[in-house]
């Protein structure tokens, strides 16, 4: 675990030595609250609660954390560093573990400085902040998991346009799994079975219940288990292209 937190604590820091985690914050922030109050019309519908923030956040994921995901590898192997990055004495799994850790813990940061909409609603009302807390893990979760597929896309190519498309299509299948839409196009060929398994990959279903504050380990689970997945994936691919 020390190999790992070094990565995560050098990844973290080259985060904030250059403006684009300052970029990224700032238009997290923005689009947050302006879907917020202004799309969501927040203030004029008279509720002490935040579903009107939350239920904006897949879609604000969909494209925002595929732009943290496409620089962790893609960035690695243009550069070259990623060549002296597996010299070094740590193993892949240390390495992407590491990498994904600073990342996603960069991405609760701007996350967690969205607490000036928590105060407001207080200050307005009655909230149950315990609802507002179950939803904040669930979005932290999620964007886990869109980070996690992400970087095992970052890892396929050099090009982070390239990895940047790819991630934000393969996060849209998994975020678009449950809807009507899909499910009907489904139900029309294929069994039960199979229609319920691609509903239960979907993102919005996951992340719907934990939003509205119901803890069902079942959906932490889910998330856990994209994270677990795609981070095995992409070992996998990292330890492919450092032998080719």
């Amino acid at each position: 675990m020390r190999n790992t937190w070094i990565i995560c604590s050098r990844e973290l820091t080259s985060y904030f030595i250059s403006p684009v985690a300052y970029v990224f914050i700032v238009i997290f922030l923005a689009l947050a609250g302006g879907l917020t109050f202004f799309f969501g019309k927040w203030l004029d519908r008279g509720q002490a609660d935040l579903q009107v923030f939350f239920i904006y956040h897949p879609y604000l994921y969909l494209f925002l954390i595929p732009a943290v995901g496409m620089r962790l590898w893609a960035e690695e192997r243009k550069s070259g560093s990623m060549e002296f990055l597996m010299t070094l004495p740590i193993s892949t799994s240390q390495a992407v573990i590491g990498k994904f850790l600073a990342a996603w813990i960069f991405v609760g940061i701007a996350l967690s400085l969205t607490f000036p909409i928590w105060l407001t609603v207080n200050f307005l009302g009655n909230p149950d902040n315990g609802v507002i807390v179950t939803a904040y893990v669930g979005s932290w979760l999620m964007a886990g998991g869109f980070l996690a597929l992400s970087s095992s896309v970052s890892a396929l190519t050099k090009n982070q346009v390239i990895a940047f498309v790819l991630a934000a299509v393969i996060c849209f299948i998994f975020l678009m799994s449950g809807v009507e839409l899909v499910q009907a196009f489904f139900r029309a060929w294929a069994p039960p079975r199979f229609v319920e398994a691609i509903a239960e990959l979907s993102f919005l279903t996951n992340f719907g219940d934990l939003s509205q504050g119901v803890i069902d380990v079942r959906d932490i689970l889910f998330f856990l288990s994209v994270i677990a997945g795609a981070l095995f994936v992409n070992i996998l691919i990292v330890e492919i292209k450092k032998s080719s």
